[in-house]
C-alpha cells in the first residue's frame, strides 16, 4: 500500500515496496493491526506507554481540557492552571528538592533545552568559556542538532557536514576514567556539561557498569562540570526501583534532568527539562531573560494527560510493578542467551531488556519473524532486540513474551 507518510528511521523504498505495518488499536499490553491480528507490545510503543494502551481516563481528561481551553502560551507572564499544577506535581517528584520545570514538546526538545541552558548558565556565572558539552559513545539524545551532535551513534550524524555542532566531545560509555582524561586534556574551564543516560536506550540498551554513574557524578562535581541525566527513557518509573527517576535510584542529584515519553505515557506529546535550584536561581532572581521556549511547551491538553497519567501510576502502584518487571524480565529472558542466534542478553536493571543477536545484520528479518509469533518489537543499536513493556504487563505475559522470542530465535 503506497502512502504519503514519511516514516522516521526507515528505508522508505523498502517501506513503499512492502507496505507499512499499520496499528489500528491498542488495549493494555497488546496492539492490533489493520487485519485484526493481535501482538504483544514488547516496546510500550517506543519506551513510553507505561500505563498501557486504551486508558480512557487519560483520553477523557484531555477531551475535558481541550473543550475548556486547549492551550495558551507560557511566554512572558502567561500560564494555565493545569500547567502550573503539573509543574508543582512534577517538581515534588524530582530527586533534587526545589527544582524548576520547563515543559517542551518532547525528548529532543528537552535535550536541546538542557544544552542551551548549560551554556547560558555559565555565561551568567561570568564563565562564558565553559561551552563544550560531552556525551558518550553509543548514547542517543534525540534528533535535534544538539542531541545529534552530542550522541555517540555515528550513522545518525552522517550526511550533515563534518561538524554538525561545534564544541561537543565524546567519551567511552562505560569508563569513567575516559571522562576524567578528557577533562584533564582540554580543561574543566572549557566544559559546560556532561550528559549521561542512566541506561543507554536507543543505542542498544546498555546497563551501566557497577559504580559507573556514581563515579562520573563525582568527577563532574569535583571539576565544576554540570551533570545532566538524560531520563527521556528511564524516567517516570522505568529504571527507578520504585523511584520516579533513575537519578533517585542511583542518588545522582543531577544539575538537570531531561525527560519525556513516560510523562504522559505517550498519550499526548510532551517533555520536560527539570533544573536544580542553583541552576534556575540566576534566571529567577530578576532582571535576566532567557530567550528560549516552545509554542506548545506546557500544552494544556498534554498537561491534563500527564496529570491523569500520574493518577494512574500512583493509584495502581505501577512504579512498584515496574520494579517487579525488573526481576520478571531477567528470569524469563536470561536463558535466551544460550540460543545460537543470541550473543548476549542485557537485563536485570529496570523494566528493560535487550536480546543481542550474534549477527546484527539479521535484526530486520528477526523483527519480522517476531511479528509472525505475535510480537511487536524493534531493533536498537547494533542488532539488539528491544524489550521495554508497559508496567501493566503481568508475570505470565512476560513468560509468554519470552517464549515467543525463543520460538522466533530458534
Amino acid at each position: 500500500m503506497a502512502s504519503s507518510l514519511w516514516h522516521g528511521f526507515a528505508d522508505m523504498g523498502a517501506v513503499t515496496a512492502s507496505g507499512p505495518f499499520v496499528i489500528t488499536k491498542g488495549e493494555g499490553t497488546k496492539v492490533y493491526d489493520a487485519d485484526g491480528n493481535e501482538y504483544l507490545d514488547a516496546t510500550a510503543g517506543l519506551w513510553f506507554t507505561n500505563v498501557g494502551h486504551g486508558r480512557t481516563e487519560i483520553a477523557d481528561a484531555v477531551a475535558k481540557q481541550l473543550s475548556t481551553v486547549a492551550h495558551f502560551s507560557n511566554f512572558g507572564d502567561y500560564a494555565s492552571d493545569v500547567t502550573i499544577a503539573l509543574a508543582e506535581r512534577l517538581a515534588e517528584k524530582a530527586p533534587v528538592p526545589g527544582s524548576k520545570v520547563m515543559f517542551t514538546s518532547g525528548g529532543s526538545d528537552s535535550v536541546e533545552t538542557a544544552v542551551k541552558l548549560a551554556r547560558r548558565y555559565w555565561v551568567e556565572q561570568g564563565r562564558p568559556e565553559k561551552k563544550i558539552v560531552v556525551g558518550r559513545s553509543k548514547a542517543y539524545h534525540g534528533m535535534h542538532v544538539a542531541g545529534t551532535s552530542l550522541a555517540g551513534i555515528a550513522p545518525n550524524k552522517e550526511g550533515y557536514g563534518e561538524t554538525f555542532m561545534p564544541d561537543t566531545e565524546t567519551v567511552d560509555w562505560d569508563d569513567a576514567k575516559s571522562l576524567l582524561g578528557l577533562i584533564e586534556r582540554i580543561g574543566a574551564d572549557n566544559i559546560a556539561a556532561f550528559f549521561a543516560e542512566p541506561i543507554i536506550g536507543a543505542g542498544g540498551v546498555y546497563l551501566p557498569p557497577d559504580g559507573y554513574l556514581r563515579e562520573v557524578r563525582e568527577i563532574c562535581r569535583d571539576h565544576d562540570v554540570l551533570f545532566v541525566a538524560d531520563e527521556v527513557v528511564t524516567g517516570y518509573g522505568r529504571i527507578g526501583a520504585g523511584e520516579w527517576f533513575a537519578s533517585g535510584r542511583f542518588d545522582l542529584a543531577p544539575d538537570m534532568i531531561t525527560s519525556a515519553k513516560g510523562l504522559t505515557s505517550g498519550y499526548v506529546p510532551m517533555g520536560a527539562m527539570i533544573a536544580a535550584p542553583h541552576i534556575a536561581e540566576p534566571f529567577f532572581a530578576g532582571g535576566v531573560w532567557w530567550r528560549h521556549g516552545y509554542t506548545y511547551g506546557g500544552h494544556n491538553g498534554a498537561a491534563a494527560a500527564a496529570m491523569a497519567n500520574f493518577d494512574i501510576l500512583e493509584r495502581e502502584n505501577l512504579l512498584g510493578e515496574a520494579a517487579r518487571l525488573e526481576g520478571d524480565l531477567a528470569k524469563a529472558f536470561a536463558p535466551l542467551a544460550d540460543l545460537d542466534a543470541v550473543s548476549e542478553v542485557r537485563t536485570g536493571l529496570g523494566a528493560v531488556t535487550a536480546v543481542q543477536l550474534a549477527d546484527p545484520a539479521t535484526a530486520p528479518a528477526m523483527v519480522l519473524k517476531l511479528r509472525e509469533q505475535g510480537v511487536a518489537t524493534r531493533a536498537a543499536g547494533q542488532g539488539a532486540l528491544q524489550v521495554s513493556p508497559a508496567f501493566v504487563m503481568g508475570t505470565d505475559e512476560v513468560d509468554e513474551l519470552a517464549s515467543r522470542f525463543a520460538a522466533a530465535l530458534s
